[in-house]
């Protein structure tokens, strides 16, 4: 049951390990033999942990024979982002600053997801301190796109996408400032949901009152990524921001009828520059929609000064975290990270309220058009897959950008409003590079977001469709 058992989705391998039909053992041997055969083609898992990972299988089946397994997710492996902390476990951030840090504890998000039963394989890629939607670090390289290895798999939880994509884990979490859940999904062909602020708790956090960024699940399907949800929500003292309302809901079945609901079909969002091919694919799924008995109107909410908000709230929280590495470290830090830092060091108190008085004003715009429109679908990114060599896009249809988050705004524009939005598979450009579709829903209903996403994913098939380098009849992969 080797590969196809890695490409089984974790619904299924749940149920799978607790009807006794495969051991925690088997699955995890599984995923370990796929990481052998693949990953060195791809580099999305940079921390392996094969000894640890088989003893939790053994201790887990073990547990299972006396009838005790609890937990959503028991036995299913998972390797956790890189920028998360990993008790015992190295956690370098993508720097070279901290290439042999090893955390004394462990991420909430860590907590939580061991807790509901995973067994952690290790460690997945991003970016140096997640700065930038393309992955490679100078601690260990690029990870590559699986469907087109000399194309960037996005980020900054692009070592998940892969791995995701590649049959390697069968869930990851990630986490998303301007779209580093979404992003790498859209270019893997996996499923990246990044949740309203609170639905997912996270700790530590320099900024827990204060913060865009998020932490969410991501897996193959959408009914996964409910599942892995179900596991990371919920209420937690040590955020002060967390939704009250417990995860479980998220475990019931994601079947709706969509006849009449009103969905807001935006090309642009209202101008960004868009590649052609991107829009030549998501063009064709507006007939999806109409086919699940889905009312769809060309519009968006009026989003501007959203860039502006973005760019002054990330500057801030990178003068917040990284600035004082800056005196040290400096030699060690990408030239992207020491600008982004240095640009909020330079910011005035001015500049940082009237962001977050503009932030108030976007959600309750996107708030009153959610209220005509119960679903807003756009694209997620504004170009496909680019060479992995180019660190970031710096023009879209001749459209030149000023910085090297501006290729990103299909959605760090929707970041800044609060608001859940989920990426799902939406289709190939003609050279064969997987094109993702955003389905944003209202604020804290994560449900209804996975509910159309399920359906338009039931409707098309896209996520089915494997990447060549996860072929074990590839001799590239042997």
């Amino acid at each position: 049951m080797g590969p196809d058992l890695c490409f089984t989705s974790a619904t299924e391998l749940v149920r799978l390990i607790r009807e006794r039909k495969v051991s925690v053992t088997e699955v995890v041997q599984a995923h370990l033999a796929q990481i052998e055969r693949v990953n060195p083609r791809v580099n999305a898992i940079v921390t392996l942990l094969p000894e640890r990972a088989l003893a939790d299988a053994r201790a887990k089946d073990a547990v299972l024979a006396r009838g005790e397994a609890s937990g959503p997710l028991f036995g299913l492996p998972i390797a956790h982002k890189d920028l998360v902390p990993t008790r015992g476990v190295r956690t370098t951030y993508g720097s070279p600053i901290y290439r042999d840090h090893v955390p004394d504890e462990d991420g909430l998000i860590v907590e939580r997801l061991r807790a509901a039963g995973t067994v952690m394989l290790g460690k997945t890629n991003t970016p140096e301190f997640g700065a930038g939607s393309q992955t490679f670090n100078p601690v260990f390289g690029a990870t590559v796109n699986p469907y087109d290895t000399a194309k960037t798999c996005g980020g900054s939880s692009g070592g998940a996408a892969v791995a995701l994509a590649c049959g390697m884990i069968p869930i990851a979490d990630g986490s998303d400032l301007g779209g580093s859940l979404r992003n790498p999904a859209s270019f893997c062909n996996v499923v990246g949901l990044r949740p309203s602020v609170g639905r997912v708790p996270v700790w530590p956090s320099e900024t827990p009152w204060f913060s865009l960024s998020v932490q969410g699940p991501m897996a193959r399907t959408v009914e996964d990524v409910a599942l892995l949800l179900s596991a990371m929500a919920g209420p937690d003292p040590r955020s002060p921001v967390a939704i009250r309302e417990p995860g479980e809901r998220f475990r019931a079945p994601l079947g709706r009828d969509f006849k009449g609901a009103r969905i807001a079909w935006s090309r642009d969002l209202g101008g960004l520059p868009i590649d052609k091919r991107v829009t030549g694919v998501l063009e064709a799924q507006r007939a999806t929609f109409e086919s699940l008995g889905c009312h769809v109107v060309d519009g968006q909410p009026d989003l501007s000064g959203a860039r502006d908000v973005f760019q002054v709230r990330r500057a801030w929280s990178f003068a917040l975290r990284y600035g004082p590495l800056l005196t040290e470290h400096r030699h060690q830090m990408k030239d992207t990270v020491i600008w982004n830092t240095e640009q909020g060091l330079r910011l005035t108190a001015t500049e940082v309220g009237e962001a977050e008085s503009t932030r108030t004003a976007l959600y309750h715009r996107m708030r009153q058009f959610l209220e005509s429109h119960e679903f807003l679908v756009l694209p997620v990114t504004q170009v496909p897959p680019f060479d992995v060599t180019q660190p970031y896009v710096t023009e879209i249809e001749g459209v030149p950008l000023p910085t090297y988050i501006d290729w990103m705004r299909a959605c760090s524009d929707i970041t800044v409003t609060g608001h859940p939005a989920i990426s799902v598979p939406g289709g190939f450009t003609e050279d064969g590079l997987p094109v993702g579709i955003q389905i944003v829903g209202r604020y804290a209903d994560e449900w209804s977001v996975l509910q159309l996403a399920h359906a338009f994913e039931q409707a098309t098939g896209f996520g089915k469709r494997r990447p060549p380098v996860a072929d074990p009849g590839n001799p590239a992969t042997r």
